[in-house]
């Protein structure tokens, strides 16, 4: 059977999600593409899906009888309006991160899927799919480091665009983190606080750049990760977990040494999509088999939910300066309370 697939906006992951659909993983086809720019989805379609209809907005296309799941990578503030179209209409939904820009909507989303009393949304964090954090989550959970005390992380980007701002290095770049880290730890954040270092002069005057985010879990380990979007060099993810046995660490994307010119070097990736591109590959591949099978496996609604409460106590703490509190509602049975 091959899996029909509506896709809400076509910007740059849209595109790459439906080139993947159609050109690189099996038993899906996209027979519909919407954007809020009905010039760009009517490309897009032409390029990678001929014949697919360009209804006219999201509600529209979600509504199509033989749109059987939705996609959803449009600007964040529409995600949960859409997300919830799609529940209502009892269609699997795939959304890219954030679920939703705020933790009420998200909140909204889990209730209203709770409700339905099955799953029917994945939330589009990709690196619980990366071979390298599997490697990292397998050693963790056999034991090898012991108990775990600590991660250090950073996430660094070579640049950022003049729209890119202060809080967005918590709702853009660290939201990543903050799901794989719950994910790898099966443990939940209770405290937030972020810490700026002297800003970078290849920072825009409106950003404050880098910055440093400390988190404490349920269980007391201690997180820092470093988020630094100018740093010029390349794109860099970093993570290592102490542990009371010992250390491992993110293993770097494979690369070509070189010597040349008395020098030895490797290429560091600067395109976020190249060094993850493995990782969304599977991360899509296993929500189309999912939605066969009718029993998802990704990241959850209540992952997306758990991710925005944690990202705005960041968001607080880089306002205040103080520690916040991050707390949580009740888990619905739904998904494993």
């Amino acid at each position: 059977m091959t899996l029909k697939i509506g896709v809400i906006g076509t910007g740059a992951i849209g595109e790459d999600h439906i080139r993947r659909c159609m050109q690189a993983l099996s038993g899906a086809e996209i027979v519909a593409v919407t954007d809020v720019n009905l010039d760009r989805a009517r490309e897009v379609a032409e390029k990678y899906a001929p014949g697919a209809k360009v209804p006219d907005d999201g509600e529209s296309l979600i509504a199509l009888p033989e749109v059987e799941a939705v996609i959803v990578t449009s600007w964040g503030g529409t995600h949960a309006r859409y997300v919830l179209e799609a529940i209502r209409h009892r269609k699997y939904v795939f959304c890219e991160k954030p679920l939703a820009t705020t933790a009420e909507d998200c909140l909204k989303i889990v209730e209203a899927e709770a409700a339905y009393g099955r799953r029917l949304v994945q939330v589009g964090f990709m690196r619980p799919y990366d071979t390298g954090y599997r490697a990292l989550k397998s050693l963790i959970d056999k034991g090898e480091i012991g108990e775990v005390l600590m991660i250090h992380a950073a996430h660094r980007n070579q640049r950022v665009g003049a729209n890119y701002k202060t809080d967005m290095g918590i709702t853009d770049t660290l939201i990543h983190e903050l799901d794989v880290f719950r994910w790898m730890l099966g443990d939940d954040y209770v405290s937030a606080q972020v810490i700026f270092p002297r800003s970078s002069s290849k920072a825009m005057a409106h950003i404050r750049d880098p910055q440093i985010v400390l988190l404490e879990t349920k269980k007391g380990i201690r997180i820092d990760v470093e988020i630094f979007v100018n740093c010029q060099y390349g794109y860099d993810i970093k993570c290592a977990v102490v542990g009371e046995l010992g250390e491992a660490s993110l293993p770097m994307p494979p690369a070509v040494e070189l010597r040349k010119s008395a020098a030895r070097s490797t290429e560091i990736m600067t395109d976020w999509k190249e060094r993850f591109i493995a990782a969304y590959d599977v991360e899509l591949q296993d929500f189309i088999n999912g939605v066969k099978a009718d029993a998802l496996n990704g990241a959850t609604s209540w992952d997306g939910y758990c991710a925005s409460v944690a990202a705005d106590a960041c968001v607080r703490a880089q306002e205040t300066g103080q520690i916040e509190k991050i707390d949580m509602t009740a888990r619905p049975s739904l998904y494993g309370g």
